[in-house]
């Protein structure tokens, strides 16, 4: 489903991305972990398309989109999902049209059709009969959900979660994952999560992939990970301050 061959990038002097190499299969999970500032959302940006690489391509569903026009990258776009970091709420809407808005906008759904969609969405990730609250009457956890339902209300075949429970404590972090996992079996979406919620985001997905100094250091299911020997890896998953990840920016 995404395929990334040599992709490189930089901004002005500071190297990036160095040569990162993944394939994502139909309808996996796949986690991208590593420390703050490693190029994680950079990777992320590459494969939404806003960003363009200064070498390599990004391949979705075999079309490479880092040579597509803009016309030609919002029809592969509508392939796509995306959650967030910060959720990335409409305040001024309600709960219901930050949900609707791409169906309004981007379909021909009769507004009886739209409503039946929302409805659903929210059910899915229960939070049915909040349609008319706002965003700033919500928790953080709840404007996740509702990230999260926009970011489904179109049925995408690929969905991005970008540190989808940062800011977050540890028991709504767990149901936020178990929501990711419900709605992958639910819709069949194919999965990419940056995430630092290790040990237990190794829960739901299939393989992790560990970003170091712009290359993909190992990239391997959860249990290879846990037993790695890779002192990158090991460091990072441990949390220890020695090893080959600086501790300070």
């Amino acid at each position: 489903m995404i395929e990334i061959r040599d992709l490189h990038k930089s901004f002005g002097s500071q190297k990036v991305l160095n040569g990162v190499n993944m394939t994502i299969m139909d309808k996996e999970v796949v986690t991208i972990m590593g420390k703050s500032g490693c190029g994680k959302s950079v990777l992320i940006k590459h494969i939404i398309g806003l960003l363009r690489p200064d070498s390599g391509k990004v391949l979705i569903d075999g079309v490479d989109i880092t040579v597509l026009d803009m016309k030609e990258l919002d029809t592969v776009r509508e392939k796509l999902g995306v959650l967030f970091q910060g959720g990335a709420l409409f305040d001024s809407m309600t709960v219901f049209g930050n949900v609707a808005f791409q169906l309004k906008e981007k379909t021909k759904l009769s507004r009886g059709e739209v409503r039946d969609r929302v409805i659903q969405a929210l059910e899915d990730v229960g939070l049915k009969g909040i349609g008319k609250k706002y965003p700033d009457e919500l928790s953080g956890g709840m404007k996740k959900r509702v990230a999260l339902a926009r970011a489904l209300i179109t049925e995408p075949a690929i969905v991005l979660f970008d540190e989808p429970t940062t800011g977050l404590d540890p028991i709504i972090t767990s149901s936020i994952h178990r929501l990711i996992m419900t709605t992958h079996e639910k819709y069949g979406y194919t999965a990419v999560v940056i995430s630092h919620e290790v040990p237990g985001i190794f829960d739901i997905t299939s393989r992790v992939a560990m970003l170091h100094k712009g290359e993909i250091v190992e990239y391997a299911p959860p249990d290879e990970i846990r037993n790695s020997s890779s002192p990158v890896v090991r460091q990072f998953i441990t949390g220890s301050l020695e090893g080959p990840i600086e501790s300070l920016d």
